[in-house]
Protein backbone atom coordinates (compact mmCIF):
# COMPACT_ATOMS: atom_id res chain seq x y z
CA UNK A 1 0.00 0.00 0.00
CA UNK A 2 1.29 3.43 -0.98
CA UNK A 3 2.43 5.48 2.07
CA UNK A 4 0.31 8.59 2.66
CA UNK A 5 3.55 10.58 2.85
CA UNK A 6 3.52 10.58 -0.95
CA UNK A 7 0.03 12.07 -0.95
CA UNK A 8 0.80 14.65 1.76
CA UNK A 9 3.76 15.83 -0.29
CA UNK A 10 1.84 16.10 -3.57
CA UNK A 11 3.23 18.66 -5.98
CA UNK A 12 0.51 18.83 -8.63
CA UNK A 13 -3.27 18.77 -8.18
CA UNK A 14 -6.52 18.43 -10.08
CA UNK A 15 -9.91 19.56 -8.75
CA UNK A 16 -12.95 17.60 -9.91
CA UNK A 17 -16.01 19.84 -9.71
CA UNK A 18 -14.20 23.10 -10.41
CA UNK A 19 -17.10 25.37 -11.31
CA UNK A 20 -17.12 28.58 -13.32
CA UNK A 21 -19.14 30.03 -10.44
CA UNK A 22 -16.54 31.77 -8.20
CA UNK A 23 -18.67 31.10 -5.11
CA UNK A 24 -18.77 27.32 -5.49
CA UNK A 25 -16.31 25.24 -3.36
CA UNK A 26 -14.25 24.04 -6.33
CA UNK A 27 -13.61 27.56 -7.60
CA UNK A 28 -12.97 28.83 -4.08
CA UNK A 29 -10.34 26.12 -3.62
CA UNK A 30 -8.58 27.09 -6.84
CA UNK A 31 -8.50 30.70 -5.68
CA UNK A 32 -7.22 29.62 -2.27
CA UNK A 33 -4.32 27.70 -3.81
CA UNK A 34 -3.46 30.67 -5.95
CA UNK A 35 -3.64 33.14 -3.04
CA UNK A 36 -1.56 30.96 -0.70
CA UNK A 37 1.25 30.51 -3.18
CA UNK A 38 1.03 26.76 -3.76
CA UNK A 39 4.08 26.09 -5.88
CA UNK A 40 2.81 23.08 -7.79
CA UNK A 41 0.70 22.96 -10.92
CA UNK A 42 -3.08 23.01 -10.55
CA UNK A 43 -5.90 22.18 -12.94
CA UNK A 44 -9.65 22.08 -12.67
CA UNK A 45 -11.80 19.30 -14.14
CA UNK A 46 -15.02 20.53 -15.76
CA UNK A 47 -16.74 19.05 -18.85
CA UNK A 48 -17.07 22.55 -20.34
CA UNK A 49 -13.37 23.38 -20.05
CA UNK A 50 -12.34 27.02 -19.95
CA UNK A 51 -10.70 28.64 -16.95
CA UNK A 52 -11.54 30.08 -13.53
CA UNK A 53 -9.45 32.47 -11.46
CA UNK A 54 -6.77 32.22 -14.13
CA UNK A 55 -6.46 28.44 -13.70
CA UNK A 56 -7.23 26.19 -16.70
CA UNK A 57 -10.13 23.75 -16.65
CA UNK A 58 -10.04 20.50 -18.64
CA UNK A 59 -12.94 18.23 -19.65
CA UNK A 60 -11.24 15.13 -18.21
CA UNK A 61 -8.20 14.34 -16.11
CA UNK A 62 -6.58 12.59 -19.06
CA UNK A 63 -6.51 15.99 -20.79
CA UNK A 64 -4.38 17.59 -18.08
CA UNK A 65 -0.94 18.19 -19.67
CA UNK A 66 1.10 17.41 -16.55
CA UNK A 67 1.42 14.59 -14.04
CA UNK A 68 -1.16 14.75 -11.23
CA UNK A 69 -0.27 13.55 -7.73
CA UNK A 70 -3.50 14.44 -5.94
CA UNK A 71 -7.12 14.80 -7.03
CA UNK A 72 -9.81 16.57 -5.00
CA UNK A 73 -13.36 15.40 -5.69
CA UNK A 74 -16.27 17.77 -5.11
CA UNK A 75 -18.69 15.83 -7.29
CA UNK A 76 -21.79 13.61 -6.71
CA UNK A 77 -21.09 10.32 -4.88
CA UNK A 78 -22.40 8.13 -7.70
CA UNK A 79 -19.71 9.26 -10.16
CA UNK A 80 -16.73 9.08 -7.81
CA UNK A 81 -15.77 5.39 -8.39
CA UNK A 82 -15.48 6.09 -12.13
CA UNK A 83 -13.50 9.27 -11.45
CA UNK A 84 -11.07 7.24 -9.28
CA UNK A 85 -10.60 4.78 -12.15
CA UNK A 86 -9.72 7.67 -14.46
CA UNK A 87 -7.29 8.97 -11.84
CA UNK A 88 -5.59 5.58 -11.69
CA UNK A 89 -4.98 5.64 -15.44
CA UNK A 90 -3.45 9.11 -15.04
CA UNK A 91 -1.11 7.85 -12.30
CA UNK A 92 -2.69 9.82 -9.43
CA UNK A 93 -1.34 8.85 -6.00
CA UNK A 94 -4.19 10.00 -3.78
CA UNK A 95 -7.64 11.53 -3.69
CA UNK A 96 -9.54 13.72 -1.25
CA UNK A 97 -13.26 12.99 -1.41
CA UNK A 98 -14.92 16.16 -0.12
CA UNK A 99 -18.43 15.10 -1.14
CA UNK A 100 -21.08 14.10 1.40
CA UNK A 101 -23.81 11.51 0.92
CA UNK A 102 -21.99 8.28 1.73
CA UNK A 103 -22.15 5.86 4.65
CA UNK A 104 -23.43 8.52 7.05
CA UNK A 105 -26.71 8.93 5.09
CA UNK A 106 -28.17 5.41 4.86
CA UNK A 107 -28.35 2.36 2.59
CA UNK A 108 -27.74 4.14 -0.73
CA UNK A 109 -24.82 6.07 0.72
CA UNK A 110 -23.30 2.88 2.11
CA UNK A 111 -23.45 1.37 -1.37
CA UNK A 112 -21.62 4.35 -2.80
CA UNK A 113 -18.99 4.12 -0.08
CA UNK A 114 -18.49 0.40 -0.65
CA UNK A 115 -18.07 1.01 -4.39
CA UNK A 116 -15.43 3.64 -3.64
CA UNK A 117 -13.65 1.26 -1.25
CA UNK A 118 -13.52 -1.49 -3.88
CA UNK A 119 -12.14 0.89 -6.51
CA UNK A 120 -9.46 2.16 -4.14
CA UNK A 121 -8.33 -1.37 -3.37
CA UNK A 122 -8.32 -2.23 -7.05
CA UNK A 123 -6.26 0.81 -8.08
CA UNK A 124 -4.02 1.25 -5.02
CA UNK A 125 -4.92 4.93 -4.75
CA UNK A 126 -5.01 6.34 -1.19
CA UNK A 127 -8.06 8.35 -0.14
CA UNK A 128 -9.05 10.83 2.56
CA UNK A 129 -12.76 11.00 3.31
CA UNK A 130 -15.41 10.99 2.06
CA UNK A 131 -17.13 13.86 3.84
CA UNK A 132 -13.99 15.89 4.57
CA UNK A 133 -12.20 19.12 3.72
CA UNK A 134 -9.06 17.04 3.24
CA UNK A 135 -5.44 17.87 3.96
CA UNK A 136 -3.06 20.75 4.65
CA UNK A 137 0.72 20.76 4.40
CA UNK A 138 2.12 24.08 5.62
CA UNK A 139 5.62 23.06 4.58
CA UNK A 140 4.68 23.03 0.89
CA UNK A 141 1.61 25.30 0.81
CA UNK A 142 -0.67 22.40 -0.12
CA UNK A 143 -4.32 22.61 0.90
CA UNK A 144 -7.47 20.90 -0.36
CA UNK A 145 -9.82 23.03 1.76
CA UNK A 146 -11.55 26.15 0.51
CA UNK A 147 -11.96 26.99 4.23
CA UNK A 148 -8.22 27.67 4.59
CA UNK A 149 -6.93 31.16 5.29
CA UNK A 150 -3.42 32.60 5.25
CA UNK A 151 -2.90 32.22 9.04
CA UNK A 152 -3.68 28.50 8.81
CA UNK A 153 -0.89 28.10 6.28
CA UNK A 154 1.83 29.55 8.52
CA UNK A 155 4.20 26.65 9.26
CA UNK A 156 4.10 25.28 12.79
CA UNK A 157 4.71 22.02 14.63
CA UNK A 158 1.25 20.69 15.53
CA UNK A 159 0.06 17.71 13.50
CA UNK A 160 -3.74 17.50 13.71
CA UNK A 161 -6.19 14.95 12.33
CA UNK A 162 -9.97 14.91 12.77
CA UNK A 163 -12.61 12.34 11.98
CA UNK A 164 -14.96 14.98 10.73
CA UNK A 165 -15.90 17.14 7.83
CA UNK A 166 -15.76 20.87 8.42
CA UNK A 167 -14.66 20.65 12.08
CA UNK A 168 -11.00 20.16 11.19
CA UNK A 169 -11.07 23.34 9.13
CA UNK A 170 -12.93 25.33 11.78
CA UNK A 171 -10.71 24.15 14.63
CA UNK A 172 -7.49 24.77 12.72
CA UNK A 173 -8.71 28.23 11.79
CA UNK A 174 -9.43 28.89 15.47
CA UNK A 175 -6.06 27.48 16.49
CA UNK A 176 -4.26 29.62 13.93
CA UNK A 177 -5.86 32.75 15.40
CA UNK A 178 -3.48 32.39 18.36
CA UNK A 179 0.07 33.58 17.77
CA UNK A 180 2.47 30.66 18.12
CA UNK A 181 -0.03 27.82 17.66
CA UNK A 182 0.33 26.73 14.05
CA UNK A 183 0.11 23.37 12.40
CA UNK A 184 2.62 21.33 10.50
CA UNK A 185 0.12 19.13 8.72
CA UNK A 186 -3.66 18.74 8.97
CA UNK A 187 -5.88 15.82 7.95
CA UNK A 188 -9.63 15.47 7.73
CA UNK A 189 -10.39 11.75 7.95
CA UNK A 190 -14.14 12.02 7.36
CA UNK A 191 -15.77 8.60 6.98
CA UNK A 192 -12.36 6.87 6.79
CA UNK A 193 -13.01 4.85 3.64
CA UNK A 194 -9.23 4.37 3.46
CA UNK A 195 -6.87 6.61 5.47
CA UNK A 196 -7.66 6.33 9.16
CA UNK A 197 -6.33 7.36 12.57
CA UNK A 198 -3.61 4.69 12.47
CA UNK A 199 -2.25 6.01 9.17
CA UNK A 200 -2.32 9.53 10.61
CA UNK A 201 -0.44 8.49 13.76
CA UNK A 202 2.20 6.62 11.74
CA UNK A 203 2.70 9.63 9.50
CA UNK A 204 2.87 12.25 12.27
CA UNK A 205 5.26 10.11 14.31
CA UNK A 206 7.76 10.16 11.44
CA UNK A 207 7.16 13.72 10.24
CA UNK A 208 10.12 15.89 11.21
CA UNK A 209 8.08 19.10 11.22
CA UNK A 210 5.54 17.73 13.71
CA UNK A 211 6.35 18.03 17.42
CA UNK A 212 2.92 17.55 19.00
CA UNK A 213 0.04 15.40 17.71
CA UNK A 214 -3.63 16.24 18.22
CA UNK A 215 -6.65 14.22 17.11
CA UNK A 216 -10.44 14.29 17.21
CA UNK A 217 -11.94 10.81 16.84
CA UNK A 218 -15.41 9.31 16.92
CA UNK A 219 -14.43 5.67 16.65
CA UNK A 220 -11.49 3.33 16.09
CA UNK A 221 -11.87 0.64 13.45
CA UNK A 222 -8.85 -1.57 14.24
CA UNK A 223 -8.13 -1.56 17.96
CA UNK A 224 -4.93 -3.61 17.90
CA UNK A 225 -3.39 -1.60 15.10
CA UNK A 226 -4.43 1.64 16.80
CA UNK A 227 -2.76 0.72 20.10
CA UNK A 228 0.41 -0.28 18.28
CA UNK A 229 0.51 2.96 16.26
CA UNK A 230 -0.39 5.09 19.28
CA UNK A 231 2.23 3.48 21.51
CA UNK A 232 4.92 4.00 18.87
CA UNK A 233 3.92 7.65 18.31
CA UNK A 234 3.60 8.50 22.02
CA UNK A 235 7.15 7.30 22.69
CA UNK A 236 8.40 10.11 20.48
CA UNK A 237 5.82 12.88 20.70
CA UNK A 238 2.87 13.81 22.92
CA UNK A 239 -0.40 12.54 21.45
CA UNK A 240 -3.57 14.39 22.53
CA UNK A 241 -6.94 12.86 21.65
CA UNK A 242 -10.44 14.30 21.98
CA UNK A 243 -13.13 11.64 21.61
CA UNK A 244 -16.64 12.44 20.41
CA UNK A 245 -19.50 10.11 21.31
CA UNK A 246 -18.62 9.47 24.95
CA UNK A 247 -22.28 9.15 25.92
CA UNK A 248 -24.98 6.89 24.50
CA UNK A 249 -26.71 9.77 22.70
CA UNK A 250 -23.41 11.20 21.53
CA UNK A 251 -22.38 7.83 20.13
CA UNK A 252 -25.71 7.60 18.31
CA UNK A 253 -25.08 11.00 16.73
CA UNK A 254 -21.66 9.95 15.43
CA UNK A 255 -23.33 7.27 13.29
CA UNK A 256 -25.14 9.94 11.27
CA UNK A 257 -22.12 12.25 11.28
CA UNK A 258 -19.32 10.06 9.92
CA UNK A 259 -20.90 6.58 9.87
CA UNK A 260 -18.96 5.75 13.03
CA UNK A 261 -19.26 2.49 14.93
CA UNK A 262 -20.16 2.68 18.60
CA UNK A 263 -17.18 2.23 20.93
CA UNK A 264 -17.58 1.57 24.65
CA UNK A 265 -16.07 4.65 26.26
CA UNK A 266 -14.54 2.79 29.20
CA UNK A 267 -12.84 0.38 26.80
CA UNK A 268 -11.59 3.28 24.69
CA UNK A 269 -10.28 5.09 27.76
CA UNK A 270 -8.39 2.00 28.85
CA UNK A 271 -6.88 1.59 25.39
CA UNK A 272 -5.64 5.19 25.46
CA UNK A 273 -3.97 4.71 28.83
CA UNK A 274 -2.41 1.46 27.62
CA UNK A 275 -1.01 3.26 24.60
CA UNK A 276 0.28 6.29 26.50
CA UNK A 277 -2.19 8.71 24.95
CA UNK A 278 -3.36 11.87 26.74
CA UNK A 279 -7.13 12.18 26.62
CA UNK A 280 -8.67 15.65 26.38
CA UNK A 281 -12.01 16.60 27.92
CA UNK A 282 -12.98 19.30 25.42
CA UNK A 283 -11.75 21.81 22.87
CA UNK A 284 -10.59 24.28 25.53
CA UNK A 285 -8.69 21.46 27.19
CA UNK A 286 -7.03 20.58 23.88
CA UNK A 287 -6.03 24.20 23.33
CA UNK A 288 -4.65 24.66 26.84
CA UNK A 289 -2.62 21.46 26.69
CA UNK A 290 -1.21 22.32 23.27
CA UNK A 291 0.01 25.64 24.68
CA UNK A 292 1.96 23.81 27.37
CA UNK A 293 3.64 21.32 25.04
CA UNK A 294 4.33 23.83 22.29
CA UNK A 295 5.61 26.75 24.36
CA UNK A 296 7.21 25.31 27.48
CA UNK A 297 10.03 22.85 28.24
CA UNK A 298 9.04 19.48 29.64
CA UNK A 299 9.18 19.27 33.45
CA UNK A 300 12.13 17.42 34.97
CA UNK A 301 10.11 16.29 37.99
CA UNK A 302 6.69 16.28 39.60
CA UNK A 303 6.99 19.24 41.99
CA UNK A 304 5.03 22.41 41.37
CA UNK A 305 5.19 25.76 43.14
CA UNK A 306 2.18 28.07 43.32
CA UNK A 307 2.32 31.85 43.67
CA UNK A 308 -0.98 33.66 44.07
CA UNK A 309 -2.66 36.83 45.29
CA UNK A 310 -5.50 34.81 46.84
CA UNK A 311 -5.62 32.25 49.63
CA UNK A 312 -8.75 30.73 48.10
CA UNK A 313 -6.99 30.33 44.75
CA UNK A 314 -4.09 28.68 46.57
CA UNK A 315 -6.38 26.14 48.24
CA UNK A 316 -8.19 25.32 45.00
CA UNK A 317 -4.84 24.94 43.23
CA UNK A 318 -3.52 22.57 45.90
CA UNK A 319 -6.67 20.46 45.54
CA UNK A 320 -6.15 20.38 41.77
CA UNK A 321 -2.52 19.35 42.19
CA UNK A 322 -3.41 16.51 44.56
CA UNK A 323 -6.18 15.30 42.22
CA UNK A 324 -3.76 15.32 39.29
CA UNK A 325 -1.04 13.44 41.21
CA UNK A 326 1.24 16.48 41.31
CA UNK A 327 3.41 17.17 44.37
CA UNK A 328 3.77 20.54 46.07
CA UNK A 329 7.42 21.60 45.93
CA UNK A 330 9.34 21.94 49.20
CA UNK A 331 11.23 25.22 48.83
CA UNK A 332 14.86 25.41 49.92
CA UNK A 333 15.85 27.80 52.73
CA UNK A 334 17.72 29.86 50.15
CA UNK A 335 14.56 30.21 48.04
CA UNK A 336 12.45 31.17 51.04
CA UNK A 337 15.06 33.75 52.07
CA UNK A 338 14.98 35.24 48.56
CA UNK A 339 11.17 35.39 48.55
CA UNK A 340 11.20 36.95 52.04
CA UNK A 341 12.85 40.05 50.62
CA UNK A 342 9.48 40.93 49.08
CA UNK A 343 7.13 38.76 51.19
CA UNK A 344 8.31 39.31 54.78
CA UNK A 345 5.37 37.45 56.35
CA UNK A 346 6.98 34.06 57.05
CA UNK A 347 3.84 31.95 56.59
CA UNK A 348 3.22 33.51 53.17
CA UNK A 349 6.75 33.01 51.82
CA UNK A 350 6.34 29.23 51.66
CA UNK A 351 4.67 27.16 48.93
CA UNK A 352 1.96 28.16 48.10
CA UNK A 353 3.24 31.73 48.16
CA UNK A 354 0.60 34.31 49.03
CA UNK A 355 1.66 37.66 47.55
CA UNK A 356 -1.11 39.81 48.99
CA UNK A 357 -1.08 42.17 50.81
CA UNK A 358 2.74 42.16 51.17
CA UNK A 359 3.21 43.06 47.52
CA UNK A 360 1.64 46.47 48.24
CA UNK A 361 4.98 47.45 49.82
CA UNK A 362 7.24 46.73 46.83
CA UNK A 363 4.65 46.82 44.06
CA UNK A 364 3.49 44.20 41.58
CA UNK A 365 6.54 44.21 39.28
CA UNK A 366 9.28 43.80 41.87
CA UNK A 367 7.33 41.33 44.01
CA UNK A 368 6.32 39.13 41.07
CA UNK A 369 9.72 39.15 39.40
CA UNK A 370 11.65 38.30 42.59
CA UNK A 371 9.29 35.42 43.40
CA UNK A 372 9.62 34.07 39.87
CA UNK A 373 13.42 34.35 39.95
CA UNK A 374 13.60 32.53 43.27
CA UNK A 375 11.39 29.67 42.07
CA UNK A 376 13.09 29.36 38.70
CA UNK A 377 16.47 29.02 40.42
CA UNK A 378 15.27 26.33 42.85
CA UNK A 379 16.16 22.88 41.45
CA UNK A 380 13.46 21.31 43.61
CA UNK A 381 10.77 23.24 41.74
CA UNK A 382 9.87 21.61 38.43
CA UNK A 383 7.00 23.86 37.36
CA UNK A 384 5.36 27.13 38.42
CA UNK A 385 1.69 28.12 38.52
CA UNK A 386 1.59 31.92 38.76
CA UNK A 387 -1.83 33.37 39.60
CA UNK A 388 -2.41 37.11 39.38
CA UNK A 389 -4.91 39.89 38.77
CA UNK A 390 -5.79 40.95 35.24
CA UNK A 391 -4.29 44.41 34.85
CA UNK A 392 -4.83 46.74 31.92
CA UNK A 393 -1.84 47.36 29.68
CA UNK A 394 1.07 45.25 28.48
CA UNK A 395 3.92 47.09 30.21
CA UNK A 396 3.24 45.66 33.63
CA UNK A 397 3.62 42.05 32.42
CA UNK A 398 6.69 42.61 30.25
CA UNK A 399 9.21 42.21 33.14
CA UNK A 400 7.62 38.86 34.11
CA UNK A 401 8.06 37.57 30.58
CA UNK A 402 11.67 38.72 30.56
CA UNK A 403 12.36 36.82 33.80
CA UNK A 404 10.79 33.66 32.36
CA UNK A 405 12.94 33.97 29.25
CA UNK A 406 16.06 34.42 31.35
CA UNK A 407 15.41 31.01 32.95
CA UNK A 408 14.06 28.77 30.17
CA UNK A 409 14.61 25.43 31.92
CA UNK A 410 11.20 24.81 33.50
CA UNK A 411 7.54 25.35 32.56
CA UNK A 412 5.65 28.38 33.84
CA UNK A 413 1.88 28.73 33.61
CA UNK A 414 -0.08 31.94 34.20
CA UNK A 415 -3.67 32.35 35.38
CA UNK A 416 -5.39 35.72 35.20
CA UNK A 417 -8.63 36.81 36.81
CA UNK A 418 -10.34 40.19 36.82
CA UNK A 419 -12.16 42.51 34.44
CA UNK A 420 -13.07 40.70 31.24
CA UNK A 421 -11.58 43.28 28.90
CA UNK A 422 -8.38 43.54 30.93
CA UNK A 423 -8.14 39.75 31.03
CA UNK A 424 -8.52 39.40 27.28
CA UNK A 425 -5.82 41.97 26.59
CA UNK A 426 -3.42 40.38 29.06
CA UNK A 427 -4.11 36.88 27.75
CA UNK A 428 -3.47 37.99 24.17
CA UNK A 429 -0.18 39.56 25.26
CA UNK A 430 0.90 36.40 27.09
CA UNK A 431 0.03 34.16 24.17
CA UNK A 432 1.79 36.49 21.75
CA UNK A 433 4.89 35.90 23.87
CA UNK A 434 4.27 32.13 24.03
CA UNK A 435 3.39 31.98 27.70
CA UNK A 436 0.60 29.48 28.49
CA UNK A 437 -2.23 31.41 30.11
CA UNK A 438 -5.47 30.07 31.57
CA UNK A 439 -8.72 31.42 32.95
CA UNK A 440 -8.32 29.23 36.02
CA UNK A 441 -5.19 27.76 37.64
CA UNK A 442 -6.64 24.25 37.73
CA UNK A 443 -6.23 24.14 33.94
CA UNK A 444 -2.57 25.11 34.14
CA UNK A 445 -1.88 22.49 36.80
CA UNK A 446 -3.64 19.88 34.67
CA UNK A 447 -1.40 20.81 31.74
CA UNK A 448 1.69 20.46 33.95
CA UNK A 449 0.45 17.01 35.05
CA UNK A 450 -0.03 15.92 31.45
CA UNK A 451 3.40 17.12 30.43
CA UNK A 452 4.87 15.19 33.34
CA UNK A 453 2.84 12.10 32.42
CA UNK A 454 4.23 12.25 28.87
CA UNK A 455 7.80 12.39 30.21
CA UNK A 456 7.16 9.36 32.41
CA UNK A 457 5.46 7.37 29.64
CA UNK A 458 8.12 8.14 27.05
CA UNK A 459 10.85 7.05 29.47
CA UNK A 460 9.13 3.85 30.62
CA UNK A 461 10.47 0.52 29.28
Amino acid sequence: MRPIKEVMESRNMAIFGASHDPFKPGSMLLQMLKDNGFKGQVAGINPKGGQVNGIPLFPAIQDVPFDVDLAVMIIPPRVIPEAIAHCARKGVKGVVIASEGFGETGAQGRQYQEAVSKMLKKTGIRAFGPNTLGIINTETGLTTSYFTNDRMMRPGSIGFAAQSGIFVGAFLRYLASFDGLHISKGMGLGNKVDVDECDALDYFAQDRQTRTIGMYLEDVRDGKRFIKAARTASREKPVLILKGGRTRLGAKATASHTASLAVDDAVFDGALRQAGILRMNGIDDMLGTLMGFEWMPLPKGNNIAIATYSGAQAILSIDAAVQQGVDMAELTPRTIKHISTVIPTASKAKNPIDMYPDMMVHGFEKTSCEILRALLRDDGVHGIMFITFSISGEDIFTPLIEVIREHPGKPVFISLMGDREDTKGAEDFMRKNRIPVYAFPEMGIQTFARMRAFVQMSNSP
